[in-house]
Order: C-alpha cells, then structure tokens, then sequence
C-alpha cells in the first residue's frame, strides 16, 4: 500500500506528527503573505479606482475582488499572528510558572471559586489558544473561496443578462423568457444557499425540504466553485471551535465595515467631495494637483486653476460612457459586434490585403468618429462660445483621450468659468447641456 495512501497507518502517523508541527508553517506562510499583502494592497486599490475612474467594469470587478479578499487575509492573518504570539507567549510563561495556583493568590472564597470555573487551568486557556489558531488560518483562505463564490454568482447573473437576454445566443422572445427564468432561478438558489449557510446546514437536515433543495445545492456547487473546499467546510461545521469562530468573524467583519464608513463632518454645507463648479474647484480637474499616485483626472483637466499662457490646453479623458454617448448622437456609428471588453490581442491572419484594407476601413471611421466628437462637444467661457477641434491623444499617465487648445489672450486677467457643454439627440430635437464647470484665473506674463 503507498504512502499516500490516506487508509494507511504510515501516512496517518505522517499527518499526526505533521499537525503537531503545523503552527511553525503557520507562523512563517502568515509572515510572508502579510508582507506580500501589505505590498500588493495600495497596488491593487490603485488599479481598482483606475478601473473605476476608466468605466471599465471587468477590470474594476476583477480588482474589486482582490481588494476585497486582500482586506480579509490581511485582517485574518493579522490576528492569526497576535494570538500565535500570545499562545508562544503563554507556552514560556507555563515553562517558567507552571499552571495557576489559586491557593497561593489568597484571594477570598467567592473570587477563587468564580476565578477557577471560569479559567479552570492554564493548560486549558493554552489549548484553546491553540485551536482558535489552527481554526483561524484556515478559515482565512476559506473566507477567499466565499468571496469566489459570490462573485461567481454575481457573473452568473451579468452572463444571462448580457449573452441570454440581451444577446444573440437565443431568439428574442425565447431569449427574454428563458433568461428571465434564469435570473429567477439563480436569486432563488443565492438566497436559500445563503439560509443554508447562516443556518449551517438546516435545509440539508429536514427530510422533505432536503430533497427540493438537492437540485439547487448540486447546481450551485458549481457555480459557486464549491466542490473545491467542500471538505474543508464540513470539516468546520463538525467542529465546535470551527462553529463559533465562524459565528464570531460574521459581526466583526459588519462592525469593521462599519467603523471604516465612518467619517467626521467638518460643516453643514461645504464637502469635498462635491464636483467643480463656480465655487467649488476639485484637484482631478486640474493637472499639476495630480500629484499622488491615486490621483486620477475627472471629466476635464486642464493645466492648473492658474493659466499664464495666451492658451488653455484641455483634455478629455476616454470612458466607455463617452463612447455610448457617441453611438446616441451618431447610430451610423454603433458597430454590428460590439468589441468592448476582454479580448485577446493575438490575432492569426495570413492575408496581408485584407488587413490593409480593414485599417483603411478604421482609419475612415475613426474620422467620422472624431468628427461626431467634435460635434457634440464644444466650450464656453463666461459668455464667450469657443468652439475648437479636439484630437486623438494620451496625456495624463498614458490614459486616453481628446485633447484641444482654447486661444484665451483676448480674455480679460482675472477669474473665468470654463464650461464644457455637450449636445443630446432627444427623439427629434438635439439639446445642449453643461457637463463639466471649471473655475480658473488668467494672467498675462
């Protein structure tokens, strides 16, 4: 019989003395996954606001995801840590002490009796230490494998909606039916996995509720990815540590939430938060603000809020929003296949001729395209119209966009409103409406 073999005696004596030993592997994989999380977590939320910030939705809900298991591990593994020390600590405490001599406290007799059913010994206060450890870091990496899971039922639900739905998979009508009942199916499935999971189990306990609900937990097995720590879920819900640790992360997790929510007002009225206006002028609309690396530009940018030059230079920033409203004014534009989204750039293609004329093909579009752009987007500042073409760029951080120089010399020195106005097919009418306000101040050198 193999070593491997998990009936064998050799290789339950191996996991044995292993266990013994498993707290040094804790302590040192806890040590290097907190320095590799605390390096990889302003990253990570860095690439999550520049996600944001881009309207790039996969790429946000992808970073959101790392985020978010990033602050659990670091949080899990953190007080793994604490607690590794403090059973350490208590394991030479015990060498040099031994266990607790209530006798020799002198304490009255209302306070030994209390203090000796409460603590019992020292050898017990040291063995829970122990098994709250071992419950902890594993819990920790099962904590990421939930938040798979709710990802992966959130995609489930985008899937059918986007490719089920609103796709061309189906035929309309059929599509529009069968998604609906899909999406019904899946939030019916996500609530009675979640009672399942509060409840620990209580739907697999009542005989006749069991067998309706053995379709859906099969189904959702998958969805969710289950089947990969299954085993290490019913490991816990045997264990009665494995219970109650699970029972005690539930509400600090809510209360961490929340303290992290809380923020301090320092008026009634003023907020910076609040987009730029004619009072207001917030740093992402003005380049030399940008200064931090999770700093990123707003809707327009310009230089700073004080220009010297006989010029404005403004830029515009590329969003998937942007695009949309492009398609709006001009549908000749809106293609058959919309290509946003993830893609793989590898591209086999052994006929030179019809790439060249597919290039051909974009390189006409793209100026009926910038030329849409321009026709919808135009300036006014104060009460002076200015109307100037915007090109192709990348500018700030090599984000994409439109760029232009506004000619301001014949302004007068002082403060000025730009106003970035925006025009709207509205059924038969077009309308124009101000998207971005920016105060700044001009001086002649």
């Amino acid at each position: 019989m193999g070593n491997n073999d998990y009936n064998s005696p050799t290789f339950k004596k191996l996991l044995d003395s292993l266990q013994q030993q498993s707290w040094e592997l804790e302590l040192i994989i806890s040590g290097f996954a907190i320095f590799g999380l605390f390096t990889a977590y302003e990253p990570l939320r860095v690439e999550m606001l520049n996600a944001e910030n881009e309207d790039q939705i996969y790429r946000f809900v992808v970073y959101f995801i790392l985020n978010i298991a990033c602050s659990i591990l670091l949080f899990n593994l953190l007080l793994h840590v604490i607690l590794r020390g403090l059973w350490i600590g208590s394991l030479g405490l015990r060498y040099v002490s031994g266990d607790i001599e209530f006798e020799k406290l002198r304490y009255s007799e209302r306070f030994t009796k209390y203090l000796q059913k409460r603590i019992v010994s020292f050898d017990r206060y040291i063995a829970n230490l122990e098994n709250y450890c071992s419950v902890l870091f594993a819990i920790s990496f099962l904590l990421i494998f939930y938040v798979l899971a709710m990802t992966m039922i959130i995609l489930s639900i985008v899937f059918v909606a986007s490719y089920v739905i609103e796709g061309d998979l189906f035929p309309k009508a059929f599509g529009s039916v069968f998604g609906a009942f899909l999406i019904i199916f899946i939030v019916i499935g996500m609530f009675l996995t979640f009672i399942d999971f509060i409840t620990q189990g209580w739907l697999k306990k009542k005989k006749w509720i069991s067998r309706l609900y053995f379709p859906i937990y099969w189904i959702f097995s998958f969805i969710t990815l289950s089947f990969l720590y299954r085993p290490l879920v019913y490991n816990f819900l045997d264990n009665r540590f494995g219970k109650r640790l699970i029972l005690l992360l539930a509400p600090i997790y809510i209360i961490i939430l929340m303290i992290t929510s809380l923020e301090y007002r320092q008026s009634n009225y003023l907020d910076k938060e609040q987009r730029s206006s004619t009072l207001f002028a917030k740093k992402e609309n003005y380049l030399d603000m940008l200064t931090e690396e999770g700093d990123f530009p707003g809707q327009v940018v310009i230089p700073s809020k004080v220009i010297t030059k006989p010029y404005l230079n403004v830029f515009v920033p590329f969003s998937e929003n942007l695009e949309d409203r492009i398609f709006a004014y001009n549908d000749s534009l809106t293609p058959e296949n919309d290509r946003r989204g993830l893609s793989s750039s590898i591209q086999i293609n052994t006929n030179w001729s019809d790439q060249i004329t597919s290039a051909r093909q974009k390189d006409s579009i793209r100026k009926v395209y910038l030329k849409t752009f321009n026709e919808i987007y135009s300036f006014k500042i104060d009460t002076l119209e200015m109307d100037e073409d915007f090109i192709v760029t990348t500018g700030i951080n090599n984000i994409l966009g439109f760029e232009t120089f506004l000619k301001i010399s014949n302004l007068d020195e002082g403060k000025h409103i730009l106003r970035l106005r925006r025009k709207r097919k509205e059924k038969d009418t077009v309308e124009t409406r101000t998207d971005v306000i920016l105060p700044f101040w001009y001086f002649k050198n």
